[in-house]
């Protein structure tokens, strides 16, 4: 069975030779493939040479075109700092959205021009050249809350809830809007999966997360899903006060933190959500040892029951050992569901 009959197989309910294996890796990839972090997020070949590098040595069943949150918003005119071997950062300081009334001025941006946002579509590109028939090949985009604050700036927005509120729906409809054609663009180059990674939803409380951000995910998550991709829910940080409202987006796969329980989420969502993670990646994968961490595993497993997917609790650090992601990739592949 290839790795992406496994995950296919295993969101469709049938039965698997084992546990798929789906563990976000960004900076850990580039380091596997000895390639310089900045040449990973800047050049779409190298992000695909590292992905699929990474996804044969340690049996993963999919690659990403993942890499760090600022794609949209360098190609909206965002300040992004980079750096030689570290993630590029959105200067908050200069958020472009510092002042509401430029926001009248945003236009979507050009995917068939140079930027950002087409280097990850060349990326997908590749990676469904190269891995496409073999293994789930996933897109990426921001979600309605973290894009609003890249935008914004996350202190500003957090005053915006109480401050402007129509601003705010505003602001997340643009970003739906421009996210669906991400998406689109994406899937028409062979992924299928899209991730959405929401961030900064998990600051924001249960009744601003209902009132804001659920409808905009729903509309994103049912959008994808339209084109008939599939889609995976991401949300760093502790999301137990809105696990319920993550499952009813109708995303496939919801990946879960390490500071979400999978028990917890397990009855929120019910019995047929698709569950992702999620080990501490500091304290269990990156510093743990290999019993430790398929102990660990097994809880989750346990946790989750059925439906379950084996990755850590958001990405694979940097410096994790080899012996620590094989023993996670052990794990699933001596498994079933």
């Amino acid at each position: 069975m290839t790795g992406k009959g496994r995950v296919l197989a295993a969101l469709s309910g049938v039965a698997t030779d084992h546990l798929p294996l789906m563990p976000i890796t960004m900076m850990f990839a580039a380091d596997t493939a000895g390639i310089r972090y900045r040449d990973y997020v800047t050049d779409h070949a190298r992000l695909a040479e590292a992905q699929v590098r990474t996804a044969e040595e340690y049996g993963f069943d999919y690659v990403s075109a993942i890499s760090d949150p600022a794609r949209e918003a360098a190609d909206l005119g965002a300040v992004v700092q980079y750096f030689d071997d570290q993630p590029p950062a959105i200067v908050e300081s200069q958020a472009l959205l510092a002042d509401k009334a430029r926001f009248c001025t945003l236009r979507l941006p050009d995917l068939t021009a140079p930027g950002r946002m087409r280097d990850r579509v060349e990326g997908v590109a590749l990676l469904a050249g190269r891995a496409g028939a073999d293994k789930i090949v996933e897109g990426w985009v921001e979600g309605p809350c973290a894009m609003a604050a890249d935008l914004r700036g996350l202190s500003t927005l957090m005053l915006d809830f109480y401050d402007a509120p129509g601003f705010v729906e505003d602001l997340f409809a643009f970003v739906v809007a421009m996210e669906t054609e991400f998406a689109r663009a994406q899937v028409a180059a062979g992924a299928s999966l899209i991730g959405i990674g929401d961030a900064a939803a998990s600051l924001i409380g249960p009744r601003f997360y209902e009132k804001f951000v659920f409808d905009q995910e729903r509309k994103l998550v049912g959008a994808i899903r339209g084109m008939g991709c599939l889609v995976r829910l991401h949300i760093c940080g502790n999301t137990r006060r809105i696990l319920r409202g993550m499952s009813q987006t109708g995303a496939d796969i919801v990946d879960l933190d390490f500071l979400a329980p999978l028990d917890e989420a397990r009855a929120a969502m019910g019995s047929e959500q698709m569950l992702l993670g999620n080990i501490d990646p500091v304290r269990v994968l990156r510093d743990g040892s290999p019993d430790s961490i398929e102990a660990a595993l097994a809880e989750c497993h346990r946790q989750a029951g059925m439906r379950y997917i084996v990755g850590a609790g958001c990405e694979v650090p940097r410096g994790t050992p080899r012996e620590n992601v094989l023993a996670m990739a052990r794990y699933a592949q001596t498994h079933h569901a």
